[in-house]
């Protein structure tokens, strides 16, 4: 059973930091390709970042481009992101995603496995 755990949300200040983090419980971490998506109070979820297995390949959304920044260690198991020059309009509950045989991708339909969820509140 494939299962992840998000970890570091919270509140910050406009032009503050925040790195989120995501444990991935999975016999081979390898395999996967993952995720971040968030959704906004009354909005939809939204694709944020993503990168392939390797970490050799990363995408991000138009509005957080060169803000934030997608990693990985394989060795951990874990996928972070970087969240730099935070604006009010980054708040929302932020979802970490795994797919399988993935290379990182936008589409929520390439993922098979979710986290709950962390906050992430930011305030001008």
């Amino acid at each position: 059973q494939v299962q992840l755990a998000e970890s570091g949300g919270g509140s910050a200040q406009a032009g503050g930091s925040l790195r989120l983090s995501c444990e991935v419980s999975v016999p081979k971490f390898t395999m996967y390709g993952m995720g971040w998506f968030r959704q906004a109070p009354g909005k939809e979820r939204d694709f944020t970042a993503a990168i392939s297995w390797s970490g050799g390949t990363t995408q991000y959304s138009d509005s957080v481009k060169g803000r934030f920044t997608i990693s990985r260690d394989n060795s951990k198991k874990t996928v972070y992101l970087q969240m730099n020059r935070l604006k009010p309009n980054d708040t929302a509950i932020y979802y970490c995603a795994a797919g399988l045989y993935g290379i990182g991708s936008e589409r929520p339909d390439a993922y098979e496995h979710w986290g709950q969820g962390t906050q992430v509140t930011v305030s001008s």
